[in-house]
């Protein structure tokens, strides 16, 4: 409660927003030896060189999505798993990608202590996105990168929003994509800072 009223404090959530926050125990995604920091803004470092975001970075990605009565989202980069459970509380299914192994295998065992049973999950390069699945409502991609690959945006529904963050003039913005029409048009909201994405996979 005390994690939700300070991002509040500079980040104003919509009320099914805020209960997602509420409903997951970010305690449980945090590294070991991290636990008394669970609840503060502060992002946190991960193994591989990879960061679990601050609560408030994820208030704000979640928030852009537009979540409300969306079915579908397809997540690149699940890292600790944090920003799915999330997304979990708000869409009927999430389908997460990670390319580094011990991660994902790490945040599939959160998503089983926390009885998440709605985010499917795939050990791969997300760039290529999860066709099988294919159109998602909403993508997010959680590092960041100079373009979007096609490949997701084809991948994106009809009258669906992609956003990422997009490396910038040596900044990184996060974007908001509409695809209307078949069109993709684009639109930024704010400076942040994420991890670049990266090819291939680690196991």
């Amino acid at each position: 409660m005390l994690m939700v009223d300070e991002i509040e404090q500079s980040f104003t959530l919509y009320r099914h927003v805020r209960e997602a926050f509420l409903d997951v125990n970010r305690e449980l995604f945090v590294p070991k030896g991290f636990g008394k920091m669970a609840f503060s803004l502060d992002a946190l470092p991960m193994q591989q060189n990879q960061w679990i975001s601050s609560p408030l970075t994820v208030a704000k990605m979640t928030q852009y999505l537009e979540l409300k009565g969306v079915d579908s989202v397809l997540e690149v980069g699940c890292g600790s798993g944090y920003q799915a459970a999330i997304l979990s509380k708000l869409c009927r299914r999430v389908f997460t990608i990670e390319r580094i192994d011990s991660l994902l295998k790490e945040a599939k065992e959160r998503f089983r202590l926390g009885s998440i049973n709605n985010i499917f999950t795939r050990f791969d390069d997300g760039q290529r996105g999860w066709k099988v699945y294919a159109p998602y409502e909403r993508i997010l991609f959680s590092a960041t990168a100079k373009e979007v690959p096609k490949a997701l945006f084809e991948q994106l529904a009809e009258g669906g929003i992609l956003l990422a963050p997009i490396e910038k003039k040596g900044l990184q913005i996060i974007t908001r994509f509409h695809k209307v029409e078949g069109k993709i048009t684009a639109e930024e909201l704010e400076p942040c800072l994420f991890v670049p994405i990266l090819n291939g996979r680690i196991k």
